[in-house]
């Protein structure tokens, strides 16, 4: 018998279960990996469509900017063209009359002028008077007009209205319609329209709304060029493409060239026989595809070819933008993938047939025998053997059942002597198992007792420490893992990581898990709220991988180390802060340098007029508000320094309520009748070191501040106390411990914004409209504050908001180096004046000469230098600081005391800031200055021996 039943049942069996495995892998992948090929086609193009769609947004976006721009210039064009128009005519109309031309002629006269001026291209001034009368118009048809007589198309004057509001209003920006010059249409034109009491005067000027529609046109159609550009760089599958149409059927971008460009609302779509235009509209930002029928470009006009689109719409520019694929390209990946699927697998189906039937009878033929032989020692037959002599396993097994038949008689009869043997040996290893279970139990004791010391130790560390296993379960927390997420560790124990941190922090932190569960290390920062606070941890997952000893090197888990980096990233925030601050403060000294020259030149020349004798009285009514206006500029640049913690400060011990009662008196006609201003003091208030005119000024701001962010009525508290300071007190920083004054301004209003409090202190940021406030406020209080070596904090409350300044106590401070008293000295002599800029050495030379002193002049440091060893008994010498060349004043001042000793010196500067140490060794003169100031500066001035 060629196949044993044997034979047959271990052949079918291998056949089934070849062909069970083809069939089931067919059934259960086949479908699946085409499903997810077709997928991962179709969201190809659904990403390729929502990329486009994204920087088109970003375009519009741009654009809308754009307008909001180009608005905004033509507003700020416009109020300089008035005021431009107005000084001339306020110029011109003075010099006529004072030239004895009557008023009346001399105001007609500069019309005339003015109705010349033009600007643009169309564009130009009107002036009409009290009466609506137009009486300067390029426009001859318009000249001395009536403006009630000049209606639009519904009959309506156009005019009137306009400057009725700007003679309420004063001034005002208005839309209406009017024609340009040489043009009876009329058109949409935004002017700005200002009232002039004086003269009963109106002004206006103006530009037509389609000139800056154009600009953000061109805008627009730029954007479109860019999107075309990009287009030819997607490819979707095959022959997939993208294309933009508008609301209005214009194709706007295709790659076709005998679609791109038309109208295309005529075409049908072949599936539903309407407007295709109309079906794309309406399964925009639906989620859906669009299914139709459509042509290819190899077989033109036969409209049988299944496509799908899908459809996005960008409000702002009113475009449609699609992707559009044709549907057997999205599956033919996935059909040619089936096929050679199938192709192997009945292959394999084949091959393993016939592959079995020969194994099959190979095997099954000496098993049979085998099978008899052993039959036949059941029996009692010992001496039988096999015969089977291969060289594979089945001879391998042959030659071992005849040795185990050969042996079997000899092991019987020893079976007896080893029975005896091993119960011998059994009993002792009895006794040695008793003395290891001893040592087993102490072994455990003592790595309980080690685990214990572990897990006290992990506990106590400042750290989130967590061991996960490769299923995402926990097995061990410490106490601070447990306290962060408000839970005890045997809560945590056994359960999944999401069901602990939540589904949110999981997700966000998914991706670094799986990256450790797959052996990575990584190491990454999350923000969570503990304990109430918001915290930042840098987290730290380790793989777990037992070593090769062990039996594994698979990743069984991981350990989670997480360290709170709050005060880290704080501290680096504050150093950015910093940072800032010093740019900002280079900046405005080198401002406050060019600016102080120009106002000592404006302030030495205006004191020369008014000292002046043969200067006429009645232009000394005129002298005085410009000398005033100067010392204003001057004390704007030190509040500008002051910000940037450059100026510094004239600290006295400030007597806190007197200055709060000249505070109170100030504040009285700035605050609304319904917000009370309520002032508490304590009974003993110390006196703070600071500069008084500072800490005015930065409680004026707050307060103005506080009025801003009060709607309704209320109150605003102002309360001063004396504050003492241990440790842990934190304000914008650590508190040094100490005596401090602190003053706290509380209001009723709205409160502080997060992005406020997180912002507030940054140079030129606002939560105010930008005409209204320069965002400087806070940051000057700021730097008063820090230069004052104070602290500043600000809060919110449930009323409102509060901000407090902790000023150091005057006695509390170290003493300070008082002014040297100033030395008499003989007025005249031969002086050396030092300065690069011209106006500032003839000021000077002029004051100099005042005072009785011959002047030589330099224009540089390097120039002075030579000229001391050629010019004798030079008596003073009068230097800018900075200047070109290779040295400055300090440098020339060295000079002086080596080779002059008895010389005085006198250093002027219009950097507010000292210069090293080397500026406490002169007398150093501030820009700008007046003859008396240079006068106490040259007493004051040591001489060098």
């Amino acid at each position: 018998m060629l196949y044993s039943r044997l034979t047959h049942r271990f052949l079918l069996g291998i056949v089934a279960i070849v062909a069970a495995i083809v069939i089931a892998f067919y059934i259960y992948s086949v479908p699946f990996i085409k499903s997810t090929v077709f997928g991962i086609e179709r969201n190809a193009s659904h990403i390729a469509l929502n990329n486009v769609f994204e920087l088109a947004n970003k375009m519009q976006a741009g654009t809308a900017e754009y307008q909001a721009q180009v608005l905004a210039s033509n507003r700020e064009r416009l109020r300089a063209i008035i005021d431009t128009a107005t000084f001339f005519f306020q110029e011109q109309l003075s010099l006529l009359i004072e030239s004895g031309v009557e008023p009346a002629l001399a105001k007609e006269q500069v019309l005339q002028q003015i109705k010349k001026l033009k600007y643009g291209e169309d564009d130009y001034l009107w002036v009409a008077n009290t009466d609506y009368q137009l009486i300067s118009h390029p426009d001859p048809a318009f000249q001395g007009k009536n403006t009630r007589d000049m209606l639009d198309e519904q009959g309506n004057a156009i005019m009137p209205s306009v400057i009725e509001a700007a003679i309420k209003e004063g001034e005002g920006f208005y839309k209406y319609r009017w024609s340009r010059l040489n043009d009876d249409e009329l058109i949409e034109k935004f002017s700005y329209v200002k009232y002039f009491p004086e003269w009963s005067l109106v002004f206006g000027s103006g530009v037509y709304i389609d000139d800056i529609e154009a600009e953000v046109k061109n805008r627009r159609e730029a954007a479109l060029e860019e999107l075309r550009q990009a287009f030819d760089e997607i490819k979707i599958a095959e022959t997939g493409y993208l294309f933009i149409f508008n609301e209005k059927g214009k194709m706007l971008v295709h790659p076709n060239n005998n679609i791109d460009g038309v109208d295309f609302r005529a075409l049908k779509n072949p599936v539903t026989n309407r407007d295709i235009m109309r079906d794309l509209i309406n399964v925009a930002d639906t989620g859906k595809e669009l299914y139709y029928k459509w042509d290819r470009p190899s077989d033109p006009g036969n409209y049988r070819y299944e496509k799908v689109s899908l459809v996005r719409f960008l409000p702002g520019f009113n475009w449609y933008i699609c992707s559009s694929v044709y549907l057997d390209e999205l599956q033919a990946s996935s059909k040619l993938l089936a096929d050679r699927i199938l192709t192997i697998a009945l292959i394999a189906l084949i091959v393993a047939s016939l592959l079995a039937i020969v194994f099959v009878y190979h095997i099954t033929r000496p098993l049979r025998h085998l099978s008899e032989t052993a039959h036949r020692i059941s029996n009692g037959e010992l001496n039988v053997t096999t015969d089977i002599h291969r060289k594979d396993e089945i001879g391998v097994l042959a030659r071992a059942f005849d040795r185990m038949v050969d042996q079997l008689s000899q092991n019987i009869k020893e079976l007896d002597n080893q029975v005896n043997k091993r119960t011998s040996q059994l009993s002792k290893r009895n006794r040695q198992l008793s003395i290891a279970m001893q040592q087993v139990q102490d072994t455990t004791h003592n790595l309980q007792l080690m685990e214990e010391r572990q897990r006290l130790i992990l506990d106590t560390l400042p750290a989130q420490i967590a061991y996960i296993d490769e299923h995402q379960r926990y097995v061990f927390v410490n106490q601070g893992y447990a306290d962060a997420f408000n839970l005890s560790k045997d809560e945590i124990i056994d359960r999944f990581l999401w069901d602990v941190i939540g589904q949110d922090m999981y997700q966000e932190i998914r991706p670094h898990v799986l990256s450790a569960l797959n052996g990575a290390t990584n190491s990454f920062e999350y923000t969570m709220q503990l304990q109430g606070y918001t915290r930042i941890t840098k987290r730290t997952l380790i793989p777990f991988c037992p070593a090769p000893q062990f039996g594994s090197a698979t990743v069984h888990g991981m350990i989670n180390l997480s360290i709170d980096i709050t005060a880290e990233r704080e501290a680096e925030e504050r150093l950015q802060i910093a940072q800032r601050m010093n740019t900002v403060g280079q900046l405005a000294g080198g401002l406050a340098h060019d600016f102080n020259n120009l106002l000592t030149i404006l302030q030495g020349n205006l004191q020369s007029i008014e000292h002046n004798p043969n200067t006429p009285p009645s232009l000394m009514s005129n002298i005085q508000p410009a000398i005033r206006a100067i010392k204003r500029g001057a004390n704007i640049t030190s509040r500008l320094l002051s910000f940037a913690r450059r100026q510094p400060l004239r600290a006295t011990a400030v007597n806190l309520p007197l200055l709060m009662d000249d505070f109170v008196s100030l504040m009285k006609g700035s605050l609304p009748n319904d917000i009370n201003l309520v002032l508490s003091l304590d009974a003993s208030l110390a006196n703070p070191w600071c500069d008084s005119g500072q800490l005015e000024d930065a409680m004026v701001n707050l307060v103005l501040n506080a009025r801003d962010a009060m709607k309704d009525k209320g109150a605003i508290t102002v309360v001063a106390k004396n504050r003492t300071v241990t440790d842990g007190l934190y304000f914008d920083e650590e508190v040094r411990p100490g005596q401090y004054v602190e003053i706290t301004i509380k209001d009723e209003g709205t409160g502080f914004s997060d992005l406020a409090i997180s912002r507030a202190f940054d140079p030129f940021f606002t939560t105010q409209q930008t005409t209204n406030s320069s965002g400087l406020g806070l940051s000057m209080v700021y730097g008063f504050v820090k230069q004052s070596n104070g602290y500043i904090a600000l809060a919110n409350h449930i009323d409102g908001a509060f901000v407090s300044l902790l000023l150091p106590v005057a006695s509390a401070l170290p003493n300070k180096n008082m002014p040297s008293q100033t030395s008499a000295c003989d007025q005249g002599g031969l002086a050396l004046l030092v300065d690069d800029e011209d106006d500032v050495r003839s000021l000077v030379r002029e004051q100099l000469i005042r005072l009785g002193y011959s002047v030589v002049e330099s224009s540089t440091a390097d120039e002075a230098i030579n000229l001391l060893g050629s010019i004798p008994n030079i008596g003073l010498v009068v230097s800018d600081v900075v200047m070109p060349g290779q040295h400055d004043g300090y440098q020339l001042a060295k000079h002086v005391a080596q080779q002059i000793p008895n010389c005085r010196v006198v250093l002027m500067s219009g950097f507010p800031q000292r210069h090293g140490n080397e500026a406490l060794e002169y007398c150093v003169l501030q820009k700008p200055f007046t003859q008396n100031d240079l006068l106490v500066a040259i007493q004051q001035a040591v001489k060098h021996r």
